[in-house]
């Protein structure tokens, strides 16, 4: 089952896993981000109309997509993102098929790691890609970026001034959008990839 969702607001959503004590409470009101908390992956994403193209996907124990070993379960969930992006003329793609590459900052920031399944293009993270697992089903949640700018995140992480420069200067590169042009298409493209 593939649900697509729409952010109605902006949101600061953290990882499972991810300590409150990271947020910047105030900074986040004063730039409109509402924290949640998400069931899955590690550090924390912006959304909101115009930041990402986001799809859940819920796979039962037994669907012909399920895979026990969590690393590999994701790969065609990438496979299906590689194949959107490249119908929406944005590549060359690359499933990350890898164990998790970690940085100074992807325990905070979700676009500044790099796990199984999640798509890069020219070496920059595109797509997200987290999953929470239960004994019944796997829930993927995944989200293309339209535009990566880490400053709102930067802002509302709980951190000090050189420290937040040393994010933004390290942040820069790690990631990119698709383009706000792309994500209509790039939505239907990845729900017509699953279906094939």
């Amino acid at each position: 089952m593939a649900r697509v969702l729409e952010a109605t607001g902006p949101a600061l959503v953290l990882g499972s896993s991810q300590r409150q004590t990271d947020v910047n409470v105030d900074a986040a009101a004063t730039a409109g981000l509402e924290v949640v908390r998400r069931r899955s992956g590690g550090g924390a994403v912006v959304v909101g109309p115009g930041q990402v193209v986001w799809v859940d996907l819920l796979i039962p124990i037994g669907d012909p997509l399920w895979d026990d070993d969590v690393g590999r379960a994701a790969w065609w969930v990438g496979e299906a993102w590689a194949a959107a992006l490249e119908a929406v003329d944005f590549g060359p793609q690359q499933v990350w098929k890898r164990a998790m590459r970690t940085s100074r900052w992807s325990g905070r920031v979700c676009f500044a790691g790099v796990g199984p399944g999640e798509v890069l293009v020219g070496g920059q993270k595109v797509v997200g890609v987290s999953q929470r697992r239960t004994r019944d089903a796997t829930l993927f949640q995944t989200a293309a970026l339209i535009k990566w700018d880490p400053v709102g995140i930067v802002d509302a992480l709980q951190l000090g001034q050189s420290e937040a420069a040393s994010a933004l200067s390290d942040l820069a590169g790690v990631a990119r959008g698709v383009g706000a042009e792309r994500a209509g298409p790039l939505g239907d493209a990845f729900v017509g990839a699953l279906t094939r």
